[in-house]
Formats: structure tokens, C-alpha cells, sequence
């Protein structure tokens, strides 16, 4: 879009955000001088928008009450941030209410869709539509990190048609390169993007965070993924899997659904007991260990800790520090401790047990 056209198209945006807006602040925001702000409210004019012009020392430019604009003009970064938040909240449940409410909200949101890629152009909705149809969502969003918006358009687009991309990566290292990915999908997970697939180079899976991606290349040919493919378990299964400092093994009694709702499964992967009542395999790697006594405590399943031993050591100091805890009693202005003695090597009441 020629950047006259694009200015011109700004200043009836601002204009349509509503109230009077002096000329001096309109040509800061254009970065114009105020003749050209004139100039484009001109064009406006001509072009039958009803742009009133208010006279005076605090005299400016505004649109005539009641009007709206017909055709809807929005960039790429517009158009794919009001079909994801669309997307989002239908997926989330952030735009369903209860009863009778469910079925006029989920239609509203359909429908609105629909009207933003009736009014886009072929190629900009084809590519937003491979957004869309490659998407999957895995959790609520936590601190977003989000990519580049041709990144995301044409990586989508090389899901879609099983093609090839060339990406530039850089790793949490700092360390960059180029990769050829066979590209299975995208899933957001907790405000993050990622591409999974194979790395043509190495021929094994792998799981790329799309704000890393620097440029995104579709090339020749074609490839087919395989059947049953499930993108964003596999995503969770690479964060659940990637490389840290300490491994954990767990066996917990209790089903995989019990277990995540205190370990998610972007970072335990769970091996459900075959029978009611029996012990999960429960596997982690994590950084660190101090935050998983309380955690395991939580979830008020009995569990034995395979390894390693740091953590069983953790445990047992958690449960001594709650036990003296629950013997202490405050009384003239000093704590005093009616402890009887520690809780035997180990243990960890009914909430689990830490087995030396």
C-alpha cells in the first residue's frame, strides 16, 4: 500500500476512535505537518466520508455522529490478531456462556469470522485460513512471546500443502543457523508459538518456538506426514522431554488425569497404571527440585520417589518442617514446640511416601 494512501487510511482511523482531535496532535501521530493533515482530510472528504471540520483555537477534525465505515481495510497484523482472538476465546470457552447463552455466543463468533474474511483479499484469507486450520491450542496463555507475522503466515501455509520450509532458528543458546523442517503443525501453548515436525538435516522429530524464527522460506516439493499425527502432543511430550538439569522418576497411585492436575503435561509425561487404584510411572526434568515436595504434597497421592536422591532429601525436610509446624503453639509472645519427635525416615503421611 503506497504510504500517502496508508497515512490517509490512519488519520480515518483515529478520526473513527471517536471525539475532536486538533490538528497539532492528528500530524504527530502521522508524523506529517498539519498542511498535509489537511490535505489527507481532503482526500477523505472526496472521498464522501463525512469529515467536519471545527474551527477555533481548540479546532481540529471529526466525523459526523452516526457514521460508519463500510468497507473493513485492515493490515495483515489486523486481520490475523482479530481471527486468532476469535479463535482463541471460541477454543478457550472465553466467549461461551452458560446455558441458553452457549449456542447466540458461539454463532456470534462464527458469524463475526465469516464477515472479516468475506472483506479480506483471496490471498490474505487463504493464508489466514492455513493459520487457523494448522492451529492447535494446549493451555491458557502465560507471558507471550509472539512471532513475526510472515513467519507464522508462511509456515502455516507449508503445513497446510505438506511443503517443506527453510527456516533461520536461533536456539535459547544464542547459537543460529539455518534448518529445512518438514513442518507437521502449530500449536499456542501458554502464550507461546511452536512448530513441530521433522529437521530434513537430521531426520528426527523436533519442536521450534516460532519467536526464534527469524525468517521462513516454503521450498519445492512435498512431503507426507504421518497418519494420526497429533501436533500438540507432541509439543507437549518435547517440553515435557527437553534437556535439564535433574531427572526425576516418580511412581504415583493414581490416574494420568490425577496427576496433572498438579504436573501438566508439558512437564510430566505420565504412564497410566493399566488397572484402577495401581502406580503411575511418572517421569520429569526440571532445573530444579525445591518446588516438588510441595507439589507431590499437594496432590494427596500416595508416591514413591525412584530418583533421584536429592529430592527424597527435600521431602523429608518439608515433612519435618511441617510437622514441627503443626506441634508448635504461640502463646506469651514466644513459639513453643511440643514436638515428640521426627516422623520416621521417609515418610510422608498419607500424602505419599519417600522410600530410602
Amino acid at each position: 500500500m503506497p504510504r500517502p494512501i496508508a497515512r490517509v487510511l490512519t488519520l480515518l482511523e483515529l478520526l473513527q476512535s471517536g471525539g475532536l482531535r486538533t490538528v497539532a496532535e492528528l500530524a504527530d501521530r502521522l508524523g506529517v505537518d498539519e498542511r498535509t493533515v489537511r490535505r489527507y482530510a481532503d482526500h477523505l472528504i472526496d472521498l464522501d466520508v463525512p469529515v467536519e471540520s471545527v474551527r477555533g483555537r481548540y479546532g481540529g477534525y471529526r466525523l459526523a455522529p452516526g457514521f460508519r465505515m463500510p468497507p473493513l481495510m485492515l493490515t495483515d497484523d489486523e486481520a490475523l490478531a482479530v481471527l486468532l482472538g476469535l479463535a482463541a476465546g471460541r477454543r478457550s470457552g472465553l466467549t461461551t456462556a452458560p446455558g441458553a447463552a452457549t449456542a447466540a455466543t458461539d454463532t456470534a463468533g462464527e458469524t463475526a469470522a465469516a464477515k472479516i474474511r468475506r472483506v479480506l483479499p483471496d490471498r490474505l484469507r487463504h493464508r489466514l485460513d492455513a493459520v487457523l486450520d494448522s492451529l492447535a491450542f494446549t493451555a491458557p496463555p502465560g507471558a507471550s512471546a509472539a512471532p513475526q507475522t510472515p513467519v507464522l503466515l508462511a509456515i502455516a501455509d507449508a503445513v497446510r500443502h505438506h511443503r517443506p520450509v527453510r527456516i533461520r532458528y536461533t536456539a535459547a543458546d544464542g547459537r543460529s543457523g539455518e534448518r529445512t523442517l518438514h513442518p507437521y503443525g502449530l500449536v499456542a501453548h501458554a502464550g507461546k508459538w511452536y512448530v513441530t515436525g521433522v529437521d530434513a538435516g537430521i531426520g528426527e522429530d523436533r519442536t521450534f518456538r516460532l519467536d526464534r524464527v527469524a525468517d521462513a522460506r516454503t521450498l519445492p516439493g512435498s512431503f507426507e506426514p504421518p497418519a494420526g499425527l497429533d501436533p500438540a502432543r507432541r509439543v507437549l511430550e518435547g517440553l515435557a522431554t527437553a534437556p535439564y538439569r535433574h531427572e526425576v522418576t516418580l511412581r504415583i497411585q493414581g490416574t494420568a488425569e490425577q496427576i496433572h492436575t498438579r504436573l501438566p503435561a508439558s512437564v510430566a509425561l505420565v504412564t497410566e497404571a493399566p488397572a484402577a487404584g495401581e502406580w503411575s510411572r511418572v517421569e520429569l526434568r526440571v532445573e530444579r527440585l525445591d518446588w516438588l515436595p510441595g507439589v507431590l504434597a499437594s496432590l494427596d497421592l500416595p508416591f514413591v520417589i525412584e530418583r533421584p536422591d536429592e529430592l527424597r532429601a527435600l521431602v523429608a525436610a518439608l515433612a519435618d518442617r511441617l510437622t514441627r509446624a503443626a506441634q508448635a503453639s504461640f502463646g506469651s509472645g514466644r513459639i513453643s514446640s511440643r514436638r515428640q519427635g521426627a516422623p520416621p525416615s521417609g515418610s510422608w503421611g498419607r500424602g505419599g511416601t519417600a522410600q530410602r
